[in-house]
């Protein structure tokens, strides 16, 4: 059984519409013909139709009514080759409304039909949609975009969504991505309509990063690897020559925290992802677990084992002299900070067995939250503020949510060892790691706060210790 211990630059603007939005231009029908260099930041324009039309928020994590969703492939100007897709702009589009539909089908709102259930809609349809065929299909939302590609070799996607019982459009968004970030566009396309939707923050362009695990028992070995929301674009960021554990983004996206072991001494190490630099924080021949970042990216919580008690501390992301924060008796781990930097949460055996206590970022006024039943660990504050996750350990291993206060737990898995939640960066999805029974393999896993969508996530190879990334810039 496993321990608890646990891009591009591009201008963004509202694409060139389509033919037939052109006969009656707005003013945010442009082409975005500015170059796209590599290696920076996403800028996003928004231009959103908000008077009317369905909005509703999902912040009491209620069961909603399903609502029915329309998206059907995205049509293109013209079929013409791009190293994006060996079939074209055409394929392509359909590629892209697939990854769409993925993203709107798992998150637990919606009850959205894909491209190959629906016709394909012509170019000029995209901004003049032909409303009997959708509404005789009772779509009540529709997705129609497309898909262009520019002499330099970038593609310009455009994504539009509708109210089809009132024959209107809601919102719409344009994005000029390099070829090989074609699926950033459709992730960004259903955050536009997730959020527009569901009055909630967006979450599908983000990233993942986690463990990923080859080996036997006995000499497993554990490399650092990184992945999109919905699984696609792997990539391994260590040769597995240390073992690395318990990645962690910063706040702003742009570097990644995890413990190495080299040569039996754990170190700290912050990975920047654009350069693929690091740069060591901290080492240690004493046991190190769990470290995390503090909201504004600036200092690192780890919990370190000396003489047989293990109390947490802070050290400045730049390195340099760690201050205890714990020292009560026994083993105090997993810190993690509430959004606004103010507390921490942290599990302790202090009381004889793992709980979840919170505490002052100064390490003040420790106090004991969970007293539902079982134990409490690998607590995790929510994004939002008004929930922890955690590890509930009451004969089997699972995922749930109590308040700040440690009321209102809520189980949301039933697995045998399913444990070390991390939030989605809305707040309304958690990523964990379950181990099968007997064969010990492990796997990603996704549960909405209803606990009623449940989704294992692909991997190459075996997976452990999730980290949700924010919004990509």
């Amino acid at each position: 059984m496993k321990p608890i211990l646990l891009l591009f630059t591009a201008t963004l603007a509202l694409a060139t519409a389509p033919l037939a939005a052109q006969e009656t231009p707005k003013p945010f029908d442009r082409d975005l013909s500015a170059p796209a260099p590599e290696g920076g930041t996403v800028e996003t324009v928004e231009a959103a139709q908000d008077d009317g039309g369905l909005s509703f928020t999902v912040t009491d994590e209620s069961e909603w009514q399903d609502l029915g969703i329309a998206i059907p492939g995205f049509a293109t100007d013209r079929d013409v080759p791009t190293q994006a897709s060996s079939g074209g702009t055409a394929a392509l589009g359909k590629s892209l409304a697939q990854v769409v539909y993925n993203d709107l089908k798992f998150n637990g709102l919606f009850k959205p039909v894909g491209p190959n259930a629906l016709p394909q809609p012509s170019y000029p349809e995209i901004t003049a949609p032909s409303w009997p065929t959708w509404s005789n299909r009772s779509a009540e939302m529709l997705v129609e975009g497309y898909v262009r590609a520019r002499g330099d070799g970038k593609l310009i996607v455009g994504c539009y969504l509708y109210d089809v019982q009132l024959q209107k459009e809601l919102t719409r968004g344009g994005w000029v991505v390099p070829p090989a970030d074609w699926r950033r566009a459709a992730h960004k396309c259903s955050d536009l309509v997730y959020s527009r939707l569901s009055g909630e923050s967006p979450f599908f362009d983000s990233r993942i990063a986690y463990i990923a695990e080859t080996g036997p028992k006995d000499h497993r070995v554990k490399r650092l690897a990184i992945m999109d929301s919905d699984g696609a674009n792997h990539r391994f960021i260590t040769n597995g020559r240390a073992t690395a554990l318990t990645p962690r983004y910063s706040p702003d996206y742009r570097q990644l925290l995890y413990l190495s072991y080299v040569d039996g001494n754990p170190r700290l190490y912050v990975y920047d992802i654009g350069t693929g630099r690091q740069h060591l924080v901290t080492q240690s021949s004493n046991p190190t677990f769990a470290p995390r970042w503090s909201p504004d990216g600036k200092w690192i919580l780890y919990s370190m084992a000396i003489g047989g008690n293990t109390d947490i501390y802070r050290v400045s992301a730049q390195g340099g002299p760690s201050v205890r924060l714990t020292n009560a008796p026994g083993i105090d781990i997993g810190g993690s900070y509430s959004p606004d930097g103010t507390k921490i949460v942290f599990e302790s055996d202090r009381s004889g067995n793992q709980q979840c206590y919170v505490m002052n970022a100064d390490g003040s006024n420790q106090r004991r939250i969970s007293f539902s039943g079982g134990r409490c660990a690998t607590p995790e504050w929510s994004p939002r503020g008004d929930l922890i996750a955690f590890t509930r350990i009451a004969g089997n291993f699972n995922v749930a949510v109590m308040n700040t206060q440690g009321g209102g737990v809520r189980t949301l898995t039933s697995g045998w060892q399913d444990e070390a939640p991390t939030w989605s960066p809305n707040g309304r999805v958690i990523q964990f790691f379950r181990t099968e029974r007997n064969s010990g393999r492990s796997s990603l896993w996704q549960v909405d706060l209803t606990g009623r969508n449940e989704r294992r996530l692909p991997t190459p190879v075996d997976a452990s210790d999730p980290a949700w990334g924010p919004i990509l810039p």
